[in-house]
């Protein structure tokens, strides 16, 4: 419904920028991001399932809303001990929210990524 793209399930409780561009929207509760890539795309990355219910409760931000950020540079800092107690799902989808724009937008074939790595292609 907001655009294609992937979900990561975050083996640390941190998230690192998918790509070169400007973080456009530093949610107040830090649990979600959204910025826009060099390349023109718009991208939400939303750190859970439900975790805005936490109002910002273990979570810390590296970077401040309309900062550039580099490929693989940290964004957020998360407790994923606290919230897997708290029974919060981290699933983390990475969205491109203007993916009506692209011909196409896939995930990557890897079953686990790193930072700097890439995670989606996008096709204009």
């Amino acid at each position: 419904m907001l655009g294609k793209g992937a979900a990561i399930l975050p083996e640390t409780g941190e998230v690192f920028a998918p790509a070169d561009g400007v973080v456009e929207t530093l949610f107040p509760t830090l649990h979600a991001i959204g910025m826009t890539t060099d390349s023109g795309a718009e991208l939400l990355i939303h750190i859970g399932l439900n975790t805005v219910q936490l109002d910002g409760e273990g979570f810390e931000a590296i970077i401040k809303q309309g900062e550039r950020v580099q490929k693989g540079q940290l964004l957020i800092r998360f407790d994923k001990k606290m919230m897997e107690e708290k029974g919060y799902c981290l699933e983390t989808p990475v969205l491109v929210t203007n993916s009506d724009d692209y011909l196409e937008v896939a995930e990557t074939t890897k079953e686990q990524v790193t930072a700097g790595e890439s995670l989606l292609t996008i096709l204009k």
